[in-house]
Protein backbone atom coordinates (compact mmCIF):
# COMPACT_ATOMS: atom_id res chain seq x y z
CA UNK A 1 0.00 0.00 0.00
CA UNK A 2 2.88 2.33 -0.65
CA UNK A 3 2.55 5.30 -2.90
CA UNK A 4 4.71 6.49 -5.75
CA UNK A 5 8.40 5.62 -6.06
CA UNK A 6 11.07 5.00 -3.47
CA UNK A 7 11.06 8.63 -2.38
CA UNK A 8 7.27 8.95 -2.30
CA UNK A 9 4.65 8.00 0.22
CA UNK A 10 4.54 5.10 2.61
CA UNK A 11 1.93 3.79 4.99
CA UNK A 12 2.31 3.57 8.76
CA UNK A 13 -0.07 2.08 11.32
CA UNK A 14 -1.79 -0.43 9.06
CA UNK A 15 -2.89 2.04 6.42
CA UNK A 16 -4.40 4.68 8.70
CA UNK A 17 -1.43 7.03 8.79
CA UNK A 18 0.19 8.02 5.50
CA UNK A 19 3.34 10.11 5.49
CA UNK A 20 5.83 11.39 3.01
CA UNK A 21 9.15 9.51 3.33
CA UNK A 22 11.00 12.81 3.77
CA UNK A 23 8.76 13.66 6.75
CA UNK A 24 9.53 10.31 8.34
CA UNK A 25 13.25 10.86 7.76
CA UNK A 26 13.04 14.26 9.47
CA UNK A 27 11.21 12.72 12.41
CA UNK A 28 13.88 10.00 12.73
CA UNK A 29 16.66 12.59 12.44
CA UNK A 30 14.90 14.69 15.09
CA UNK A 31 14.60 11.70 17.42
CA UNK A 32 18.24 10.75 16.85
CA UNK A 33 19.40 14.32 17.38
CA UNK A 34 17.42 14.62 20.59
CA UNK A 35 18.83 11.33 21.90
CA UNK A 36 22.41 12.38 21.06
CA UNK A 37 21.90 15.79 22.68
CA UNK A 38 20.37 14.26 25.82
CA UNK A 39 23.26 11.78 26.13
CA UNK A 40 25.80 14.58 25.74
CA UNK A 41 23.85 16.70 28.22
CA UNK A 42 24.00 13.89 30.80
CA UNK A 43 27.79 13.72 30.36
CA UNK A 44 28.11 17.49 30.71
CA UNK A 45 25.87 17.55 33.81
CA UNK A 46 28.17 14.95 35.39
CA UNK A 47 31.18 17.10 34.48
CA UNK A 48 29.55 20.20 36.01
CA UNK A 49 28.85 18.33 39.24
CA UNK A 50 32.38 16.89 39.38
CA UNK A 51 33.98 20.30 38.85
CA UNK A 52 31.76 21.90 41.49
CA UNK A 53 32.80 19.17 43.93
CA UNK A 54 36.44 19.79 43.03
CA UNK A 55 36.10 23.53 43.71
CA UNK A 56 34.32 22.85 47.00
CA UNK A 57 37.01 20.35 48.00
CA UNK A 58 39.81 22.79 47.29
CA UNK A 59 38.06 25.58 49.18
CA UNK A 60 37.32 23.26 52.09
CA UNK A 61 40.91 21.99 52.29
CA UNK A 62 42.24 25.54 52.25
CA UNK A 63 39.78 26.56 54.96
CA UNK A 64 40.98 23.79 57.28
CA UNK A 65 44.64 24.68 56.85
CA UNK A 66 46.59 27.72 57.87
CA UNK A 67 47.49 28.64 54.31
CA UNK A 68 48.30 32.18 53.37
CA UNK A 69 48.04 32.26 49.56
CA UNK A 70 50.25 35.30 49.37
CA UNK A 71 53.19 34.10 51.48
CA UNK A 72 52.97 30.32 51.50
CA UNK A 73 54.76 28.59 48.61
CA UNK A 74 51.80 26.18 48.34
CA UNK A 75 49.29 29.03 48.38
CA UNK A 76 49.80 29.90 44.73
CA UNK A 77 49.24 26.27 43.79
CA UNK A 78 45.98 26.12 45.75
CA UNK A 79 44.78 29.36 44.20
CA UNK A 80 45.65 28.11 40.72
CA UNK A 81 43.91 24.75 41.31
CA UNK A 82 40.80 26.52 42.62
CA UNK A 83 40.67 28.85 39.61
CA UNK A 84 41.35 26.00 37.18
CA UNK A 85 38.51 23.91 38.62
CA UNK A 86 36.20 26.95 38.61
CA UNK A 87 37.05 27.68 34.96
CA UNK A 88 36.37 24.06 33.96
CA UNK A 89 33.03 24.19 35.81
CA UNK A 90 32.10 27.43 34.03
CA UNK A 91 32.99 25.93 30.63
CA UNK A 92 30.86 22.86 31.35
CA UNK A 93 27.97 25.12 32.39
CA UNK A 94 28.27 27.05 29.11
CA UNK A 95 28.20 23.79 27.16
CA UNK A 96 25.15 22.68 29.17
CA UNK A 97 23.35 25.92 28.29
CA UNK A 98 24.21 25.46 24.60
CA UNK A 99 22.91 21.87 24.66
CA UNK A 100 19.67 22.97 26.32
CA UNK A 101 19.25 25.62 23.61
CA UNK A 102 19.90 22.94 20.96
CA UNK A 103 17.19 20.75 22.50
CA UNK A 104 14.87 23.74 22.21
CA UNK A 105 15.73 24.00 18.51
CA UNK A 106 14.99 20.29 18.09
CA UNK A 107 11.56 20.86 19.66
CA UNK A 108 10.74 23.81 17.41
CA UNK A 109 12.12 22.16 14.27
CA UNK A 110 15.08 24.45 13.65
CA UNK A 111 17.87 22.16 14.86
CA UNK A 112 20.49 21.59 12.19
CA UNK A 113 19.56 24.72 10.24
CA UNK A 114 22.11 27.53 9.92
CA UNK A 115 20.85 30.65 11.67
CA UNK A 116 22.57 32.83 9.04
CA UNK A 117 21.74 31.27 5.66
CA UNK A 118 18.96 28.81 6.54
CA UNK A 119 20.70 25.87 4.87
CA UNK A 120 21.20 22.53 6.63
CA UNK A 121 24.25 22.24 8.87
CA UNK A 122 26.32 19.23 7.70
CA UNK A 123 25.87 16.09 9.79
CA UNK A 124 29.63 15.84 10.40
CA UNK A 125 29.61 19.32 11.97
CA UNK A 126 26.66 18.44 14.18
CA UNK A 127 28.42 15.24 15.20
CA UNK A 128 31.51 17.23 16.24
CA UNK A 129 29.59 20.21 17.65
CA UNK A 130 26.06 19.09 18.52
CA UNK A 131 24.98 22.55 19.64
CA UNK A 132 26.19 24.28 16.46
CA UNK A 133 23.90 27.02 15.21
CA UNK A 134 25.80 27.83 12.02
CA UNK A 135 27.10 25.94 9.03
CA UNK A 136 30.85 25.71 8.43
CA UNK A 137 30.77 28.64 6.01
CA UNK A 138 29.22 30.97 8.63
CA UNK A 139 30.91 29.54 11.73
CA UNK A 140 33.71 32.12 11.77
Amino acid sequence: MAGPGAGGWHVDDGGTNIRCRCETARMTDRTDAEARLRARLADVEARVAAQRRAVEGIVESARDSNVDDEHDPEGATLAWERQQAAALAAEAERERDQLLAALGRVADGTYGVCEVCGRPIPAARLEARPAATRCVEHAG
